[in-house]
């Protein structure tokens, strides 16, 4: 072992001692071992082997752009993740992974995107309708069922009933609260066999699978054309000609769902509550929006117009990123930076500290949207990765964008929105999500 080079190392014994507290919020934990051990820090634990944690973006960039392919998703992604939402796009690797990002790339095209904006923009202002005003609301679950529609309809169209929608809905997030107790409590594993709880979410697994198999047979029976994502997926084709299979489609639906409704959830929470704490940036973006809808923009037009409007959201996603830490793999012994890992060895990005880190940001706690007007490069840069980075990056980046800018758009147009405290709490799951986060809607003269 000796051969091999690592970052300091943390005792196990504090991970298993504070194991309660981690499961709930390993964020300070993680942050405090970084502020004492230069950005990384090791752990050596009986279940996953050597485990590297860090927030240096000169290794991030490294892992997952320079050397993307001596670094794989782990069996975190691969294998637990899999086993509940499908072997697609967010959970597959190698060869298998290429050919379905070609496959379904070009459907997440900007110039595809454009032809689902009026279905997602009829969606969200079905939602906003439902909005209850002038009293304080949760916020995350009025944002949760706005997300989930969106996705849902742009996904079908009209080919699933709301029943059977909302049972899928309930379904993906009782697998979600369950996937991640089983990855941060593995020494749990034979309690959960016993207690029968694997066993009843692999039932809601073949439920969820059902369902969406359903939805595709109905399709595929159907004469009618729909401009959805469903279609898109149906017409795809292999470089043989060959569609894919049912199995394929339901694994590339389900990860659609859980990464398309749950992350844009959060991130439109955690805007709409900054939004509202900030109100010179609030009255900023009222203006923009006042200017752009007098201008009778096509929607399009619309969205591109609303600089600003962009400028927080990137800020939002730097200060609660819904994908907070991602992980790979060394495939083989590797030099990374100054040090020289084995291969196995698990690295997690700390994507949610990288935003916060004062080598990369000024005043990286605060809320500051103009950052990004002022740098409009810090998109491109290897410490801003809400999406992700390389060839990994999400797929459905540009449509979550799309979609933001539309509900941000749409709720100030018709609200005074205002707050009762300047706490945000958060519960890091797979996603970053909001915790009891309040928002009053007052409609506009």
């Amino acid at each position: 072992m000796s051969q091999y080079k690592y970052p300091n190392k943390v005792p196990f014994y504090k991970f298993l001692f504070n194991s309660t507290a981690i499961n709930k919020n390993p964020i300070p934990f993680y942050k405090k071992w970084f502020d004492m051990h230069d950005d990384s820090f090791s752990v050596i634990s009986p279940f996953r082997g050597r485990v590297i944690l860090t927030r240096n973006a000169t290794l991030s960039k490294q892992i997952l752009q320079k050397q993307h392919k001596i670094y794989h998703k782990s069996k975190i992604q691969t294998k637990f993740l899999s086993k509940y939402i499908g072997y697609g796009l967010l959970t597959s690797s190698g060869e298998y992974w290429l050919k379905q990002r070609r496959l379904i790339q070009p459907g997440f095209h900007k110039e595809k995107i454009k032809n689902l904006v009026s279905i997602i923009n009829n969606t969200i202002r079905e939602q906003v309708d439902k909005i209850e005003t002038d009293t304080y609301v949760d916020l995350y679950p009025i944002m949760h069922e706005l997300a989930f529609e969106v996705v849902a309809k742009s996904l079908f169209n009209y080919s699933a009933e709301k029943k059977t929608l909302r049972r899928l809905q309930v379904i993906i997030e009782q697998l979600q609260q369950f996937i991640v107790k089983e990855i941060r409590q593995p020494h749990k594993k034979l309690w959960y066999v016993l207690k029968g709880d694997i066993r009843y979410h692999m039932k809601l697994v073949k439920e969820s699978r059902d369902i969406i198999n359903a939805v595709i047979e109905n399709r595929k029976q159907s004469k009618e054309s729909h401009d959805d994502l469903l279609e898109m997926l149906l017409n795809a084709k292999y470089e043989d000609g060959l569609s894919m299979t049912n199995n394929q489609l339901i694994d590339e639906i389900l990860i659609l769902f859980v990464a398309g409704h749950e992350t844009t959830a959060n991130a439109l929470t955690f805007t709409l509550k900054l939004l509202a704490q900030n109100q010179d940036t609030l009255k900023k973006i009222q203006a923009e929006v006042d200017i752009v809808e007098s201008t009778n923009s096509s929607l399009l037009d619309t969205i591109l117009k609303l600089k600003f409007t962009r400028s927080c959201i990137d800020e939002s996603l730097r200060l609660y990123p819904p994908a907070w830490i991602t992980d790979r793999v060394a495939v083989k012994d590797n030099q990374l930076g100054d040090y020289f890992l084995k291969k196995g060895t698990i690295i997690g990005i700390s994507i949610y500290e990288l935003h916060r880190s004062v080598s990369y940001w000024k005043n990286p706690d605060d809320f500051i949207p103009e950052r990004f007007i002022e740098d409009n490069q810090r998109h491109k840069s290897g410490y801003y990765l809400p999406f992700g980075a390389g060839p990994r990056l999400c797929i459905g980046n540009d449509f979550a964008i799309y979609e933001m800018i539309l509900v941000i758009n749409e709720i100030i147009k018709r609200f005074d929105i205002s707050t009762n405290n300047n706490v945000i709490k958060v519960n890091p799951l797979i996603t970053l999500k909001p915790v009891g986060l309040q928002l009053k809607f007052t409609p506009k003269c």
